[in-house]
């Protein structure tokens, strides 16, 4: 019986010194019925020589402006001729044997959706900083129109999803991807998840999200007017006195709570702080909090 065959998209822009760690955790995978796309956005930096190097392995590569980034993602999905599909960014990698797995998991006859876990990957002067993210617990606990729980490099779906839910909003430039998962779900679409750990997510200084500031604010608070309004002015408040979460204040407040329950602590920390968000449901606030701190 042949394995489905899985498309992989990486969006990638003038990030020459990730990028070959990315493409060898594609290819390293070893998976049979692979179908490799590179769409760079006209990097001027060594990514088309890294790009070059492994280009007798890839289905198909460009270096050309676009539009941005879901631009160049729905650009590398109209070519794709995949069962099973996903997108990689350039800074992210595979963890080993996620491909296997992922073909055993997907019903690829079925609009199917497959999230799993992701470790967060930060290099600092210090060293290493690590954190795992355990996908199963949000999903029974969150909804995606309160925050962005799935990790979108550990996420895949069969041929049939994209063809329901559609392309990439290419007017959106941080949230797109969440929108795209927002729209899924309101489809009813299966979200199959897993704590199996199937990528690292990597947290570097130019990071799109973590550079987004005010203007990723503004498209969250766009995504929440067309999706939860009922969010909106909470998320306004708490980006707003952003420095009353962070004041030493807050800080104690974490240690006291943390050592009573540690499940609850940002929550109760914000319900103190907040007394007018008392009344908030405990996942859905933090649901918005965790849409903040991204």
């Amino acid at each position: 019986m042949q394995l489905p065959k899985i498309t992989v998209v990486t969006p990638s822009f003038n990030q020459g010194h990730f990028l070959e760690q990315t493409i060898l955790s594609v290819l390293g995978q070893n998976y049979p019925n692979l179908e490799y796309i590179i769409m760079d956005g006209g990097s001027t930096d060594s990514s088309v020589d890294v790009i070059k190097k492994y280009e007798s392995k890839l289905a198909y590569w460009v270096s050309e402006k676009d539009n941005g980034q879901a631009h160049a993602i729905n650009k590398g999905f109209e070519r794709a001729t995949g069962n099973i599909l996903c997108w990689l960014n350039s800074d992210d990698m595979y963890m080993p044997g996620i491909f296997s797995f992922v073909a055993k998991e997907l019903d690829s006859s079925k609009a199917m959706i497959l999230a799993g876990s992701s470790i967060r990957y930060m290099e600092t002067e210090k060293g290493l900083l690590t954190a795992a993210h355990a996908i199963v617990s949000d999903h029974d606990e969150l909804s995606l129109k309160d925050v962005d729980y799935l990790m979108q490099p550990s996420t895949f779906w069969t041929r049939n999803v994209w063809q329901q839910v559609g392309k990439l909003n290419e007017k959106l430039f941080y949230t797109f991807d969440w929108d795209w998962f927002i729209r899924a779900e309101k489809l009813n679409l299966l979200i199959k998840t897993t704590n199996r750990t199937m990528s690292v997510y990597r947290i570097h200084g130019i990071q799109k999200t973590r550079a987004g500031g005010d203007k990723r604010n503004l498209e969250i608070i766009d995504l929440y007017n067309r999706y939860a309004p009922e969010n909106t002015a909470i998320f306004k408040k708490l980006v707003d006195n952003r420095s009353r979460m962070n004041s030493p204040v807050a800080k104690i407040l974490r240690k006291v709570i943390r050592r009573i329950n540690t499940q609850t602590t940002d929550v109760a920390m914000l319900k103190i702080l907040f007394p007018e968000l008392r009344n908030i449901n405990n996942a859905r606030l933090k649901g918005i909090f965790g849409a903040i701190t991204g």
